[in-house]
């Protein structure tokens, strides 16, 4: 599968390449041939071709400043640590007095870690922000090891000791199992670093709640069917080659065939603007999907315990899931607040199952809990957008700052 995909992608290389250069030729108001109508159509055909590329490159975080208490504050990105399979990434603002700081654990679910930069961005006016920022395993060589649940919730772990005591952690919709995991363990070993708040959003924590389309899918069939009909091997001209992995592309695929009309009516719009010389609204489509078509793979590994453990078995709410050989017990949280967020039309984690965290975690305090729904919103609205911005930001921003 992968190489029918990677020898389609080489021979359309040519192509898009072709598309790139003519497209501006076509639209620059300095040439005469940006005035015929039917010149602007294909550059238009040479704008949407070069849209629909898939990429396997993560898109640049383009957060330069902030506004910190009123003021634009500039922003710089430093490599705090970094493993084969993965980044922490710090936001930092220099000259910024101290910020209580928060670790934004993105879902590795194939797209890279760049999809939650209005989540980033928001939280940063008020925290020192660090960031998961997941590699596309294709590009990690087999010497480098396997890359499953028990390692990427050892990645949490490990990047909260990197922070030290005091942190918060913020989990979006994959993560939430994982990052709910390490705080339980962390708690039961009391470690320095046990984060004082812990923000679930989105998160499929009891996934036998309230099923959606996407539930269903991963109960209709054995693991042994996705293991032989979504995993393959990556090509020999990537530095990952021979690592098996489940495609970035076929991910993005699942997730346009879920809204396949949208998508479709997307592209319609963008051929039109651009034809109509609408070249903003052209723009606000064409940033969208440059970060929409950017994908990542995911180790295999990773995916089907995934997939067997939290779709399938639900060892997590069940009282069954181990990570590296140890038993995982929410119970033993004490002393991290939670938090928890639902999105009332969320039709990827449904209401109810990332609120299922709140009963797990059955030691804390009632002052120590709060859940919240916000209404008219989908599976994105919970993380990005105005309402995040506007509604969700200040329970979470309330929760650290009570916290510290």
């Amino acid at each position: 599968m992968y190489h029918a995909y990677q020898t389609h992608s080489d021979l359309m290389g040519p192509f898009r390449a072709m598309a790139r250069m003519m497209a501006p030729a076509f639209l620059d108001p300095a040439f005469p041939t940006s005035h015929s109508p039917t010149l602007r159509r294909q550059a238009a055909a040479c704008k949407v071709l070069e849209l629909a590329e898939v990429t396997h490159r993560r898109p640049a975080w383009r957060i330069d400043s902030v506004k910190v208490a009123g003021q634009p504050t500039p922003v710089t990105e430093q490599v705090v640590c970094r493993t084969p399979f993965a980044t922490l990434l710090r936001f930092a603002k220099p000259g910024v007095a101290t910020q209580p700081k928060v670790l934004v654990v993105a879902p590795m679910s194939g797209h890279f870690a760049t999809l939650l930069r209005d989540t980033v961005q928001t939280v940063l006016q008020d925290h020192d922000v660090y960031v998961t920022d997941w590699h596309n395993v294709r590009d990690v060589p087999l010497s480098a090891g396997r890359f499953g649940l028990d390692e990427y919730t050892q990645h949490i772990i490990d990047f909260l000791a990197v922070l030290g005591p005091g942190a918060n952690v913020i989990a979006v919709c994959q993560p939430c199992v994982s990052a709910l995991a390490a705080v339980a363990l962390m708690s039961e070993d009391q470690h320095p670093a046990t984060p004082a708040s812990l923000t679930l959003m989105a998160g499929p924590i009891d996934t036998r709640i309230s099923p959606t389309s996407v539930n269903e899918l991963a109960m209709s069939k054995p693991i042994a069917w996705f293991e032989q009909n979504l995993i393959s091997r990556v090509p020999w001209a990537h530095a990952g080659r021979g690592r098996r992995v489940y495609p970035g592309f076929v991910q993005l695929s699942a997730f346009i065939s879920m809204n396949r009309q949208r998508h479709v009516d997307a592209f319609k719009s963008y051929y039109h603007h651009v034809v109509a010389d609408e070249m903003d609204a052209a723009e606000v489509t064409r940033t969208f999907y440059g970060e929409y078509m950017a994908v990542a793979d995911l180790a295999a590994e990773f995916y089907l315990e995934t997939v067997q453990q939290v779709f399938q078995e639900h060892l997590l709410p069940k009282g069954e899931l181990r990570i590296a050989g140890r038993l995982v017990n929410p119970a033993a949280i004490r002393r991290t607040a939670l938090l928890t967020v639902e999105g009332e039309r969320d039709d990827i984690c449904a209401l109810g199952q990332t609120l299922a965290a709140q009963d797990l975690a059955s030691s804390l305090r009632p002052y120590m809990r709060t859940h919240y729904v916000q209404p008219n919103v989908g599976h994105y609205g919970v993380f990005s957008g105005r309402r995040w911005q506007q509604y969700i930001y200040p329970l979470v921003r309330n929760t650290i700052h009570v916290s510290q």
